[in-house]
Parts: C-alpha cells; sequence; structure tokens
C-alpha cells in the first residue's frame, strides 16, 4: 500500500537523532565523499596539464571510474548477497586508504599510467561498497524512514559534492594537490571506524552455507536473480532508469574543460595560472548544489508515494535535459552555474526516486544483485557518455555544442520511461512483495 505521507526536513532530523546505524552510516558518508570530490578535482586538473588540456584525458579517467563497476558487478553481487555487508564496506574503506595514499607517488613522479591504475583499483573497490550501503539501508529503516534515509542520503552525495569540489579546488589551489589527497585517504579511515560501530542484523545471511572461493565463479546466483527481476517488468524498468541517467556522464568532462577553458576564475591572492582549478570547482559546486536541491524538494512532495515517483522521474529527465541545453547557450559564469544548478536538481530527483522503489520492490536476498546490475548497467550509459564528449571536445567540436547535445540525448530515456508506465497500468500498482 502506498502512504500519501510527505517527507519534511524534521523527518530528516529524528531519523539521524534517533536511529544510530543509520546516523553512523550518514556520518561515514559525509566524511568520506568530501575527501572524495576534494581529491577529484585535483586529480583532473593535474591530467589536464600532464596531458597538454586533452579531454580524451578526463573521459578516459571517468571511465576508468565507473567502467570497473560493470566488470565486477557479477562477483560484486554474489559478495554482497553471501557475506555481511558491514564488513565488505569496512575492507572497502580500509584497500581505498592505501589506493589513494598512492596517489601521492603517482603525482610526485607524474606518472600517468599510475594515476589511470589507481583510480581502476578505488573504482573496483567503491563498486564493493556503494551496493552494500545501498542494500543495507532497508535493513536499518521501516516505512517512510527507508525514503527519508534514501532521500537524506541523496542530498549529503549533493552537498558533499558541492563543498568538496569547491574546498578541493581551493586548497589544492593555495596548498598543493598533496595535501588533498592525504585528506581523502584519512576519510576512508574514519568513514571505516563509523561503519565498524554498526550493528544490525542482516537477513540475508540467515541459514546460508559458509562461501567458498569458488562461489565466485558460481554464476546461478546472478542467473537466479536475473530470473527474479524477469518476472516482474516494473522492476526491470526500474532497474533501467539510472542507465538513461547515466548519459549525463557527459557533464564530467564538459564541466573540467568549460571551468578550464571558458570559465576560468581568478580569486584574489591566488596565483592567476589556479583560475582553471578554480573554475572548475565552482562549476562541480554548482552542480553538487542542483543535486542537493533537487530530492529536497521532490521527496517533500512525493512521500513514499509510488506513483508520484514514477511521475517525478519523467519529470527528472526533462528538468535534466532543459538544464544542459541551457548550459550549452550560457555566456557567463553565473548563467553556467544555474543551467547545471537546474539540470542537476532533475538528476537527483531521478536518482533518489528509483533507488528507493527499487530497495521497496526488492527481496532482501535479492537486493545487493539488484544494485549491483543497476549499477553495472548504468556505468555502460556512463563510459559511452564520456568517452564521446572527450573524444568531440578532442576533435574541434565546441564543449557548447556537446553540452546541448547531451540535453537533447536526455530526452530519449524520458520518452522511454513514459512509454514504461503502461506496465504500472496494465498490472496495477501493488509491486513484488518484500
Amino acid at each position: 500500500m502506498e502512504s500519501q505521507g510527505r517527507i519534511s526536513f524534521p523527518e530528516y532530523y529524528r531519523l539521524i537523532r534517533s536511529n544510530a546505524n543509520f546516523r553512523r552510516l550518514w556520518i561515514a558518508q559525509m566524511i568520506s565523499e568530501t575527501g572524495d570530490w576534494m581529491y577529484m578535482i585535483a586529480i583532473y586538473d593535474q591530467l589536464l596539464k600532464l596531458t597538454g588540456g586533452a579531454a580524451k584525458s578526463i573521459g578516459f579517467a571517468f571511465v576508468l571510474q565507473v567502467l570497473p563497476q560493470m566488470l565486477v558487478s557479477p562477483m560484486v553481487g554474489v559478495l554482497n548477497d553471501r557475506l555481511s555487508r558491514r564488513k565488505l564496506m569496512i575492507v572497502a574503506d580500509f584497500v581505498r586508504t592505501a589506493v589513494v595514499g598512492l596517489m601521492l607517488l603517482a603525482a610526485a613522479l607524474e606518472l600517468v599510467w599510475l594515476i589511470y591504475v589507481l583510480l581502476f583499483l578505488e573504482t573496483v573497490f567503491w563498486a564493493l561498497f556503494e551496493p552494500g550501503r545501498s542494500a543495507v539501508i532497508p535493513n536499518i529503516t521501516q516505512g517512510k524512514d527507508t525514503l527519508a534515509a534514501n532521500s537524506l542520503s541523496s542530498m549529503t552525495w549533493s552537498f558533499n559534492f558541492a563543498a568538496g569540489s569547491a574546498i578541493g579546488g581551493l586548497i589544492a589551489a593555495a596548498v598543493g594537490s598533496e595535501a588533498v589527497y592525504v585528506i581523502n585517504s584519512l576519510s576512508f579511515l574514519v568513514s571505516a571506524y563509523f561503519i565498524s560501530r554498526m550493528h544490525f542484523r542482516e537477513p540475508h545471511l540467515d541459514h546460508l552455507p559458509p562461501m567458498r572461493f569458488a562461489d565466485l565463479f558460481d554464476f546461478s546466483p546472478i542467473a537466479e536473480g536475473v530470473r527474479y527481476v524477469a518476472q516482474d517488468r516494473r522492476l526491470l524498468a526500474t532497474i533501467f532508469v539510472k542507465c538513461g541517467l547515466g548519459f549525463m556522464a557527459a557533464n564530467w568532462v564538459l564541466v573540467t574543460i568549460l571551468g578550464d577553458r571558458k570559465f576560468p576564475t581568478v580569486l584574489p591572492g591566488l596565483d592567476p595560472k589556479t583560475a582553471g582549478i578554480v573554475g572548475m570547482s565552482l562549476l562541480m559546486g554548482a552542480r553538487g548544489l542542483g543535486a542537493l536541491i533537487g530530492p529536497s524538494v521532490g521527496t517533500h512532495i512525493a512521500g513514499p508515494n509510488q506513483t508520484r515517483m514514477r511521475a517525478g522521474i519523467a519529470l527528472g529527465f526533462f528538468i535534466s535535459s532543459l538544464g544542459y541545453i541551457a548550459l550549452g547557450y550560457a555566456p557567463t559564469m553565473p548563467l553556467a552555474c544555474l543551467s547545471l544548478i537546474f539540470a542537476h536538481a532533475g538528476g537527483s530527483m531521478i536518482w533518489v526516486f528509483s533507488s528507493t522503489m527499487l530497495q521497496m520492490n526488492t527481496e532482501d536476498k535479492f537486493r545487493g544483485r539488484v544494485f549491483s546490475s543497476e549499477f553495472a548497467f548504468m556505468t555502460i550509459s556512463m563510459s559511452i557518455s564520456s568517452s564521446l564528449a572527450g573524444a568531440f571536445i578532442d576533435r574541434g567540436v565546441s564543449p557548447d555544442t556537446v553540452a546541448t547535445s547531451a540535453g537533447c540525448i536526455m530526452l530519449f530515456p524520458a520518452m522511454l520511461w513514459l512509454l514504461a508506465q503502461r506496465l504500472w497500468r496494465k498490472q496495477g500498482s501493488t509491486p513484488n512483495p518484500v
């Protein structure tokens, strides 16, 4: 049954105050994600300098940050459905501490290939961490709190993105990239500490036999997961929502290039040579601000009502499309920032609503595989989008044209999602039982 209640800001405060497990997960997210976004600005700026400003270097770096998710998703899905998700998140944090620490060596030696290798490794362990984090939220929240938790997690991601991008760019410009790498490496240790203090039951572990190494290569659980999703075409359609959202990934190249070339910003007291990284920081901060606004407004209106969530996903696609079309025509930094705020307000609505619908309609024992599959499909479209954006810009296509084209492409998944609504009208509004 779909409740008509709506989510307000006091609900977020109550959730953080009263739910110790979610509070610890939320604090871990705040710390590690802020560190991550701080150092991404430094890495992209360094790659542009080491490769002579090649846009494809950013596109390739972004592919290395997302594509490994698809490659490891079968194993990750099995691991998250056979082992403790809490322990897997802790392991992933410890490994990422070491990987990011090695970025100091890559930066000191100016080894582009090592930067790429480390980005790949960090993504592999992010791919282990993130499906687990999504899958445990329904284990530590109930009912309306599940939507509140997802919405707050998305808004937190957006705040971390905005704050981390701005702060990281300023620290890198004022002190140097090395300080940013150290901060990010330490942030994963703090995240692991807070997750280690979570205590909750993990129902998917009940009555499972001990896992063997060979189980990683046993694809029967994956086949079982495919059969589970295939039996409900509404669930299948929801899994592909973020695949459509992935076409916005051209923004990683666009924001970097626009900040460096079209909207470099000189701040008083800083070397004019840092204008490019400051421009990137401002545009990425605007992107994060939009992603913060979207779910805060969307979840207040929709509440836990899945019919409203589905409408919000469609609206989010159209808002994102208009935002990127506007970005292509923006003549100044303020207008470019406003366009990004608008576009990513829509994108974050899509993210929150699709995640919540999957959590509400997926049985716990399948949740790890479902979220791993969702991330895998999303990374395919993200990799294609960012790679093409970098390649077109390096071949002389203006970033403005690429931005407008990305906005037009977003209309395609919007129309597909509208067509998919007949599945709900045909089968009724009752989701899979949990």
